[in-house]
């Protein structure tokens, strides 16, 4: 068990973030003593941890739990050096385990981190962190009191297409950010303990919070359910900012097509995000408008537009799921605050409480604490 790390008190500066990956993966293809990872959860995200984990230099897998035998044969069909258990326990008490990694519904993520955490163990839990802020600030407590790495599984942050996001708006390259747009639809999957937004807009909030210059005020949300006695299937959000920066976010289980497009407006140029787009999934457009004449005199004022070239950056490749991993390793062994850190998923779910507070009364502005939020 590796039980000595330099303190993790340290901020990460998200610019440098491509360097920091880089020698990540150097370092980590020379290291001699894996981090032995247990996964909580073998269901639609866990075999995607488990992969990835087996994958990457400096992480071996040790361990597996989920309450489906049929998904540990599954585990073994495939690894067959991989322990299983139904019992999430063994894999605290087991102290040969240095990580956690946690694929299980968002209503039980508090227990098992906590759990996790309290073994000693470096934790990486999916999105969202928790079902409320309450618990994620016990998480980061808990894991500021033992040293510990936590770590939220926010994919789209480690994608080669939103850290050119990050550095474009980082640059000035749009100029002032204006609006972040957003789609985020399909048909299904329905989950049981959240609603869409926790499930679908809870990317677009993790992606804002990386991206954009800064935090929201306010929120206005309104969402529908459809299913008898399911949560909200559809629903939309609007997030206010300071700088007349305005964010709005479409989600959707029950869209006859698959859509992941955003919108990102700037003074300067624009960006067209698609998710889906095999391999131009950033496009720049020199676009934008002019204003001329006395602002003070509607009559007075000229709005022109301008055209120009549109071009689609070159991408970092590699998987995102690889590059977190990697990332969460590196962590481990530097005593580095992970960019998408504790605070990053409670920054999150602190708006995803404001918004269902919203839904909740037909769309009333619910405004949030900027000083709570970014602390």
């Amino acid at each position: 068990m590796i039980n000595s790390y330099t303190p993790l008190r340290q901020s990460f500066d998200s610019k440098n973030y491509p360097t920091e990956v880089n020698i990540c993966i150097a370092q980590e293809s020379q290291t001699i003593n894996p981090i032995r990872i247990g996964v909580i959860g073998y269901g639609y995200w866990g075999p995607n941890l488990v992969r990835s984990f087996a994958e990457v230099p400096g992480a071996e897998v040790v361990a597996v739990s989920d309450l489906n035998v049929e998904r540990l044969a599954k585990v073994q069909s495939r690894y067959p050096a991989i322990k299983v258990t139904t019992n999430s326990q063994e894999l605290f008490a087991d102290r040969q385990i240095d990580a956690i990694a946690i694929a299980t519904p968002v209503s039980t993520h508090y227990n098992l981190a906590l759990a996790a955490l309290q073994a000693d163990k470096h934790v990486l839990v999916e999105k969202p962190i928790t079902v409320s802020s309450e618990q994620a600030m016990r998480l980061i407590d808990e894991a500021q009191k033992r040293n510990l790495v936590l770590m939220v599984d926010h994919t789209f942050i480690y994608t080669g297409a939103v850290r050119k996001m990050q550095e474009l708006v980082a640059t000035k390259a749009i100029g002032d950010v204006y609006y972040y747009d957003s789609v985020r639809v399909n048909l299904g999957l329905f989950q049981q303990d959240v609603n869409v937004i926790w499930d679908l807009a809870v990317h677009d909030l993790s992606i804002m919070d990386y991206v954009l210059p800064s935090q929201p005020y306010a929120v206005s949300a309104t969402g529908m359910n459809h299913v008898p006695n399911k949560p909200e299937n559809i629903a939309y959000m609007t997030l206010f900012f300071e700088h007349n920066l305005i964010a709005h976010i479409h989600v959707n289980w029950l869209a006859p097509v698959k859509v992941r497009r955003t919108l990102l407006g700037g003074s300067q140029k624009m960006i067209c995000y698609d998710d889906l787009e095999p391999s131009e999934k950033i496009k720049i457009y020199d676009k934008g408008i002019t204003v001329n004449g006395n602002p003070e005199n509607l009559y007075q004022m000229l709005v022109g537009y301008r055209t120009g070239d549109m071009w689609a950056p070159k991408l970092e490749m590699t998987e995102a799921l690889q590059t977190e991993a990697l990332h969460f390793i590196h962590c481990i062994r530097e005593g580095k605050r992970p960019i998408t850190d504790g605070e990053a998923g409670l920054r999150v779910v602190r708006i995803l409480e404001a918004a269902t507070q919203s839904i909740k009364q037909q769309g009333r502005l619910v405004e949030l604490d900027l000083a709570e939020i970014a602390a």
